[in-house]
């Protein structure tokens, strides 16, 4: 958590990491379902993977391409949001703001 300070009017919780980054030509499709810069060898080793069990503990963390657009529609949904800064050949940080409680009402039709 980088900024919850009373008188702030988000939460904002940073999570970085240095795996090389993502290139500037691919940042805008990190948004689209089923995107993914995972390697192929980690999808091949998921993807069309024929198993007896639906949950099984070989499954990969990514490269599914779900993470991201879901995580921001999450954060959207309840009046916050997330934000990616990415440096090729470095690493990427994400930025997920949270609404404090009381402030925005839940977007749901009532």
């Amino acid at each position: 958590i980088i900024a919850d300070a009373p008188e702030n009017e988000d939460i904002v919780i940073k999570v970085a990491d240095e795996g090389g980054g993502i290139p500037r030509s691919q940042i805008d499709k990190i948004w689209s379902y089923l995107f993914t810069t995972a390697e192929k060898h980690i999808q091949d080793g998921f993807i069309g993977k024929e198993s007896s069990q639906d949950h099984t503990s070989d499954s990969p963390l990514a490269g599914l391409g779900y993470g991201l657009p879901i995580s921001r529609s999450y954060a959207r949904y309840f009046g916050g949001d997330l934000d990616i800064l990415s440096m090729e050949g470095f690493g990427t940080d994400a930025f997920v703001y949270l609404v404090r409680l009381g402030d925005s009402p839940e977007p749901c039709a009532v």
